[in-house]
């Protein structure tokens, strides 16, 4: 089987890659126009294929970015664990690291970070999104752990709420000064300064130990 693209063009279609074909346009199309403009049908033609193809593997265009979705947070948590890579050489420094492998997954996969995080779909609605982005989370919120237990006793915070603190600060961060398009805010300094200046702010502030 065989279809044509790009004014005559021939490419062998393989029902095994079909899936992979959409997701790579659906990316395509994130990256070119947005989530809005990364449509069921827009994705078929850019895959080469007809507009009912697409139901072989996905129920609709949620469905689809949804996978997008999922296939980028499993990337983004083996990003995160290289970055803490086991809390070496001290927990601290290693959690500042994983910081900045979130800032840089963010500016080199920015369609699959508008996937992940603005496409407004429905953890419930997708299980596989919502697992994947728990694994991710997951890493964090271990990393985390091992942080906290170097604080002192005395007035140790909740392991979750370091977590999910630090989460918003990268997520902040990295939505705000990070990005690769043109509604990246302007900054005095690099986005990995501010990261770590108000990891440093935080992490210090409740007792961690230094480097």
């Amino acid at each position: 089987m065989s279809w044509t693209k790009n004014g005559g063009e021939s490419r062998g279609y393989h029902h095994g890659n079909l899936r992979e074909a959409l997701m790579k346009a659906a990316l395509e199309l994130i990256a070119e126009k947005g989530t809005a403009g990364a449509t069921f049908a827009e994705a078929a033609r850019r895959a080469g294929v007809s507009p009912a193809a697409p139901y072989r593997h996905f129920r609709d265009r949620d469905e689809l970015i949804a996978a997008v979705a999922a296939e980028g947070f499993e990337r983004f948590t083996k990003a995160l664990q290289a970055g803490w890579n086991e809390g070496r050489p001290t927990p601290v420094e290693a959690y500042e690291r994983m910081g900045r492998a979130y800032l840089d997954f963010a500016r080199g996969n920015p369609a699959e970070y508008v996937a992940m995080f603005e496409t407004g779909l429905s953890t419930e609605a997708h299980p596989a999104l919502d697992q994947a982005g728990q694994r991710a989370f997951g890493v964090l919120r271990e990393a985390a752990e091992v942080v906290v237990a170097s604080m002192p006793a005395a007035g140790r915070p909740p392991a979750l709420m370091v977590a999910l603190h630090t989460w918003a600060l990268a997520h902040g961060v990295a939505s705000l000064f990070g990005r690769s398009d043109g509604s990246r805010r302007k900054l005095p300094m690099p986005p990995e300064d501010l990261l770590e200046a108000a990891f440093l702010v935080y992490l210090r502030g409740l007792g961690a130990p230094g480097n």
